[in-house]
């Protein structure tokens, strides 16, 4: 078997057998197939894509490259959820805890933030304490004990995919649907969930800026997922301006609080309420939306859902009180409102804008070895749709060192302030599933 031969033949628009595909995998991943010739094969992907059946045994092909997490030592079904990122994404902290008080076991693996999209894992830790670096064995202990853990990503996860993609990265090949779905979905089985909620964002803050294309995403994961024994069920939902108020780690932790105390922001609730319905579902802990949703918002009301999630932050080392003591939290020095300069109503925000400018203050990374400040950030005072008078608050800035400035001049240049009214946008535009 030869790369060149198997190039040729994408290329050409021919379908590639499992071992074949497993062949350039295992080749790409030992550093026998240079860069050279797997960028040759990225584009051939990019240009001819590729069969349901070949994208599934990449998938498993790259969950194969690395360890895989094996979580059968926990009871009852083990249902994850992905989002593929956006500003102001909070789900997890909400999700986890509020899913895991109705008997849902969570055993997430998170990672960390780059660029405008914040990570979970950053998120957590600007509680004080907090760790997510344990083995495995008490990652299992933790959700067995309690229902509910959420660890680091392992660096011998799926090691191909994380080569494969620093090579899309710099080979114009990062929009490949197929590449995309696989490499999202091999992360996800490798962790050992025995079915998957995916959170597929399209819009300004999305990576998927089109319906068209984020819908084409969500049905070539949710056919993997079938095709290789997990069910899996992916909702769209709107990224064309942040989710929630907050954008940056300590704010979106406190926004995360008052969410499980139901007074948080109503399009955060109803997606966290929309996903943990599909979650509970999967996990068989209800038999349908409406009974799954019953049960999360009487969670809520209730309280356990919040005194979850402060048995999982001590469990985890980290600062319960926080949850009582939200000033606990890291805070930063500055707090600077950006006063509307008209009145009107918002018409629109551009998100990614919104979520560069808290990375301006330090709230994101540049680059995977870039520091970041926990406690900086934005917090918005009016969404799409909001009336807005002269010299009402907009947002407000959370600064240290940097930014500040030139984070509030974003903020301006962000939010469209128009005279007529405005409808604020579907959060939920669609749901596929494998028997649709």
């Amino acid at each position: 078997m030869r790369t060149v031969d198997l190039i040729t033949k994408k290329r050409d628009g021919g379908e590639l057998t499992e071992a074949e595909i497993r062949y350039l995998i295992r080749g790409y991943t030992d550093g026998s197939i240079p860069d050279y010739q797997m960028s040759a094969l990225a584009m051939a992907i990019f240009f001819r894509g590729m069969t349901p059946t070949e994208r599934a045994d990449l998938t498993l092909a790259m969950v194969d490259s690395g360890e895989t997490i094996d979580l059968s030592g926990i009871a009852g079904v083990k249902v994850d959820k992905h989002s593929t990122g956006g500003v102001g994404d909070t789900t997890t902290l909400v999700l986890a805890p509020l899913v895991a008080s109705i008997g849902v076991p969570v055993a997430k693996m998170s990672g960390r933030g780059l660029g405008h999209t914040g990570g979970t894992i950053d998120k957590l830790e600007s509680i004080p304490g907090f760790h997510a670096e344990i083995d495995n064995a008490e990652f299992i202990r933790l959700v067995n004990r309690n229902g509910l853990a959420v660890i680091g990503q392992s660096d011998n996860l799926t090691p191909a995919d994380k080569k494969l993609y620093g090579l899309r990265d710099v080979t114009g090949t990062v929009n490949s649907i197929p590449l995309i779905a696989s490499s999202i979905m091999s992360k996800k089985i490798a962790s050992g969930a025995d079915a998957i909620v995916l959170d597929v964002k399209t819009g300004d803050g999305a990576f998927m800026k089109e319906m068209a294309e984020a819908r084409e995403l969500a049905a070539c994961m949710v056919d993997i997922g079938s095709r290789v024994g997990r069910k899996t069920v992916a909702v769209l939902s709107d990224m064309s301006q942040p989710l929630g108020n907050a954008i940056g780690n300590a704010l979106e932790v406190r926004e995360a609080i008052d969410t499980l105390k139901g007074q948080g922001p109503k399009d955060l609730t109803e997606l966290c309420l929309t996903l943990g319905s599909h979650m509970a579902v999967l996990a068989g802990v209800a038999s349908g939306q409406a009974e799954a949703r019953a049960l999360l918002e009487r969670a809520i009301e209730s309280g356990r859902a919040l005194e979850k999630f402060k048995a999982f932050v001590s469990e985890q080392g980290g600062d319960a009180s926080v949850v009582d003591e939200p000033e606990r939290l890291p805070a930063a020095r500055r707090v600077i409102e950006v006063p509307a300069k008209q009145s009107g109503y918002v018409a629109s925000i551009a998100a990614e804008r919104m979520g560069l400018a808290a990375m301006l203050l330090g709230a994101g990374r540049a680059t995977k070895e870039s520091a970041i400040d926990l406690a900086v950030g934005i917090v918005l005072r009016k969404k799409i749709g909001d009336e807005v008078r002269v010299g009402e608050s907009l947002a407000t800035v959370h600064a240290n060192d940097v930014g500040a400035e030139e984070a509030i001049a974003r903020v301006y240049e962000s939010m469209a302030i128009r005279s007529e009214s405005v409808e604020p946008p579907s959060l939920v535009v669609g749901v596929v599933q494998a028997d649709a």
